[in-house]
Parts: structure tokens; C-alpha cells; sequence
């Protein structure tokens, strides 16, 4: 790497060289740059643009009984037009023989149908009229429900019963991931037997320094074939590590590298890697926090129909044209490995 590449700069020394004034000014200007930073806290993307000293503490009890205080002593507006509940214009006589069904319309049942349906339940009719097709008479989940049913009624409340809701699932939090990245580390760089398969899914304070270290000791590893580092905020530098370690590693067989801040020039970075990599068999990109854009998804196409290796590919394609060349490329690789099983 050349010493004018922008990954060799020290970040470091660069701030530690500079005055409490210039620091202030680097702030915001960064403030300015990404006034979204969903890096910071809520409360710190807000530039303090108040130099006044404060006039006290902070007393919440205070203020709310200023603000009631003050509600009750302001006057309500008066209405423009009184209110004296008068009631004006006629009122609603409806005409005779209205909401009766006409005769030419009338339907003549069985005695035995007609006595079945005049002593039906609600919960019956509703049931009734799903299975008939009337499904604007009841809820989606009242529809479904008695179609689904056999043998007994499904609608317990009938047809005129309040539309509730479906009790919400709870479904426990997914426990937290207990890899020792250190000891991680270490074994990686002395290429222990036992380790096949390295999981660091979900641990968001893993230093950018230590992820680069890890990728450059994967590059002599013979021994890992699985390697996952699902959001774990890696970005470009990352990807430029994973980049050299794909040229390098003849052993991996399956990377996941999804939900992650790589740009399009990282991810390009990787896709150029994975054109010289005939061991990776599956590889995962998707979901990023920006768009790869369509120059990566041509190079991602072009990439898939000359490498014979990558059977899954985990990515959601914006263009139709890479999607489907992609497709064929997978599909041609996945019938090249079944025809090498049946033999």
C-alpha cells in the first residue's frame, strides 16, 4: 500500500496536533456535514447554539404548575354563534313501506331452511355469510375464521360484534452474542483446528482496527470456512481488508457481511476480490445503509457469470437486467455442483 494511500493516515496524531479553537471549528463543520448522524444520541445532533448561562436548575414539577396555572387563568373564546340547542329544520319521517325488501325480490325457502334460519344465533348467520361469500358483512379474521372452521362455529359474537384486534405475539429478545473477540482474534492468528466457524453477529462496539485484524490474519487461516460479522458497523476500511483477504484465502466457504455501513466503493472493492476466489461458495451483502448503486450490481452480474463457485448469493437487486443475469449465473452453478453429486 502506498504511503499516499488515505487509509494510512493517522487520524490520531492529526488531533491531537490541533488547538481547543480548531477543534471546536472541526465540530462543526462535522455537525454540518451530517446533521443525521444516527451514530450520535438523539439529544447531541443538535448543535448548542445558546451561549447565555443558565438561570437555574431544571425543575419539571415548577413548570407544569406554571403552564396549569396559567391554562386556567386565560379566558375561553367565546363561540361565534351560541349554543341554545334549538332544533331547526323538519324532522325525518320515513316513507311507507321503506327498508322492506320488494316482493318480485323476495326469496321463497324450504319450510325447513326458513325454520333453520329463524332460529339461527348471531354467531350461526355469521358463519352463514362467510361461507356464502359475504365477506363485507364481518371482519377479514371473522371471514377466515369460519371457512377455517369444521365441524363447530367459529364466530363466537356474531356479525354486529366490535372488530378487536389480534393479541400481539411476544417473542423473547434474541440473547446477546458472548464471543470473546479477543480470544477470537488470537485463535485465528494461530490457526486452531477448532475453530470452523466464527460468529461476531450483533456486537456493534467491536473497533474498526480490531475487524481489519482480524480480516488480515484471515488471509494464512486454513482452518475457518464460516465467517459472520452481521451489523457490526463495518465500512470501507473493512471492506478493503475483506477485499485482500479474498485474493488470499483459499478456505472460506461462506461470508456475511450484512447490515453495515459499506459504500459502493468498498462493496466494489470485494466484488473485483470475488472474481479471483474459486473456493467461496456463499457470500452475503445486503442491506447496507446506503444503496450500492448501478455500477455495482452490473460488476456484481458480470462477476457471478464468470466465478463457478457461488451457488447463494444473498443480495435484493434494484435493476431487472443485473437480477436476472444474476439469477442464471446462480442457477448455472447450482446444476454444475448437482451434476458433479450425481456422478
Amino acid at each position: 500500500m502506498s504511503k499516499s494511500d488515505p487509509r494510512d493516515i493517522d487520524e490520531d496524531a492529526i488531533l491531537r496536533g490541533l488547538s481547543a479553537e480548531e477543534l471546536d471549528q472541526l465540530e462543526y463543520e462535522l455537525q454540518e456535514m451530517d446533521p443525521e448522524n444516527a451514530m450520535l444520541p438523539a439529544g447531541f445532533r443538535q448543535r448548542d447554539q445558546t451561549k447565555k448561562t443558565p438561570t437555574g436548575q431544571f425543575d419539571r414539577d415548577a413548570l407544569l404548575d406554571y403552564l396549569e396555572k396559567q391554562a386556567m387563568e386565560v379566558k375561553d373564546r367565546d363561540d361565534l354563534v351560541p349554543f341554545t340547542g334549538e332544533k331547526k329544520g323538519r324532522a325525518f319521517v320515513p316513507k311507507p313501506g321503506a327498508g322492506k325488501i320488494p316482493d318480485s325480490e323476495q326469496i321463497t325457502l324450504e319450510p325447513e331452511l326458513e325454520e333453520a334460519l329463524r332460529n339461527a344465533t348471531d354467531a350461526e348467520m355469521c358463519d352463514i355469510a362467510a361461507i356464502l361469500g359475504m365477506y363485507t358483512l364481518m371482519s377479514n379474521k371473522q371471514y377466515y375464521d369460519a371457512l377455517g372452521a369444521t365441524g363447530k362455529i367459529a364466530n363466537t359474537e356474531g356479525i354486529n360484534s366490535v372488530v378487536k384486534p389480534d393479541e400481539i405475539k411476544i417473542f423473547p429478545d434474541e440473547p446477546p452474542n458472548t464471543t470473546n473477540v479477543e480470544d477470537t482474534l488470537a485463535r485465528i492468528k494461530k490457526n486452531d483446528s477448532g475453530l470452523t466457524e466464527v460468529n461476531l453477529n450483533n456486537i456493534p462496539d467491536i473497533p474498526i482496527p480490531t475487524l481489519k485484524e482480524i480480516f488480515s490474519a484471515m488471509k494464512s487461516n486454513s482452518r475457518v470456512q464460516v465467517l459472520s460479522i452481521v451489523a457490526t458497523r463495518s465500512n470501507d476500511p473493512v471492506a478493503f481488508a475483506i477485499a485482500e483477504m479474498l485474493q488470499s484465502n483459499k478456505h472460506l466457504i461462506s461470508l456475511n457481511i450484512e447490515s453495515n455501513f459499506i459504500t459502493n466503493e468498498g462493496m466494489m472493492a470485494i466484488v473485483k476480490a470475488l472474481a479471483t476466489n474459486s473456493t467461496l461458495a456463499e457470500i452475503k451483502i445486503d442491506n447496507q445503509r446506503q444503496k450500492l448503486g448501478d455500477s455495482v450490481e452490473m460488476e456484481i452480474a458480470s462477476m457471478l457469470e464468470n466465478n463457478s463457485s457461488i451457488v447463494r448469493f444473498g443480495y435484493h437487486f434494484t435493476q431487472q437486467g443485473p437480477r436476472a443475469r444474476a439469477a442464471i449465473a446462480i442457477t448455472r452453478n447450482n446444476d454444475f455442483i448437482r451434476q458433479q453429486r450425481v456422478r
